[in-house]
């Protein structure tokens, strides 16, 4: 077992303040795909659990999970769980944690109670590679946390007209706790979600983040597939439900992108500077 001395996994929350932009199910199969070569850990932060359910965990077999965690009942040791993934972990969303937002607001550094644990739990991350935070659609205290404990967020973007604007916010708000809580914090990337090659305002909406984000745009999208849809009512990532799908094969380019990028970053030269 390595020390707690050992190479740290990096952190990436996935993060968008609209709802239903696809940002669970990238977490889903972006960790599955990963999974394939490196050790991965899937936080699920949203109350919603549908990560947890994803990753074929219902919400009766979860036990203790994220909000443990966050109120300091219980280390990660004890908490994360197996999935049928093999180096795949889920520290899955507990029933108690829709009440967690409430329960946070009278705690000692409320903001940084998920990175503490996490700071906490180095001997047991030692292992692994990454961890990826599905946050909830929302600014609240537990999205807040994830954005303190990470290094970097992933914004999922469904391509389609109100896009833009929602995007716009989530940068703020990184931009926000980039100055006052967390001044490592970096955009890794924005991943284009929902695609539609039949529908010219996908295009369109595509062309105006990529004009705007440039290199922070993944090349990868997400094309809109049925086989991706299906897949949860399974407790299965699309990679094991359909592998073939045009969805899972996206996932598996998206997962290769994010290790090309990572190597790039971790190969710059002393100086070089971060975006």
């Amino acid at each position: 077992m390595p020390g707690p001395d050992a190479k740290q996994p990096r952190r990436i929350a996935l993060a968008n303040q609209k709802g239903g932009v696809g940002k669970t199910t990238t977490a889903i199969n972006l960790a599955t795909a990963l999974a394939t070569k490196k050790r991965v850990l899937v936080i699920d932060l949203d109350p919603q659990g549908n990560a947890s359910t994803g990753l074929g965990l219902p919400r009766t077999g979860r036990g203790a999970g994220s909000y443990a965690l966050l109120v300091g009942e219980r280390p990660l040791a004890e908490l994360m769980l197996p999935t049928k993934v093999p180096n795949l972990f889920l520290l899955a969303a507990d029933n108690d944690l829709a009440g967690a937002e409430i329960e946070l607001v009278g705690m000692e550094n409320r903001e940084h109670r998920l990175k503490r644990a996490l700071d906490n739990a180095a001997e047991t991350l030692a292992g692994f590679d990454f961890i990826l935070i599905d946050c909830p659609p929302s600014l609240g205290l537990l999205t807040l946390n994830a954005l303190v404990a990470v290094e970097a967020v992933m914004i999922p973007l469904q391509t389609e007209f109100f896009a833009l604007e929602g995007v716009s916010q989530i940068t703020r708000t990184i931009e926000r706790v980039k100055r006052v809580l967390n001044p490592s914090l970096t955009l890794d990337g924005i991943v284009l979600t929902m695609f539609d090659r039949r529908n010219n305002l996908s295009e369109l909406v595509a062309a105006d983040v990529r004009a705007f984000f440039k290199e922070k745009v993944f090349t990868t999208v997400i094309p809109r597939n049925i086989r991706v849809s299906e897949a949860p009512s399974h407790g299965l990532p699309v990679l094991l439900y359909d592998v073939r799908s045009t969805g899972a094969q996206a996932y598996i380019q998206l997962a290769a992108e994010l290790l090309r990028r990572e190597r790039a970053r971790t190969t710059k030269p002393a100086g070089a500077k971060q975006a």
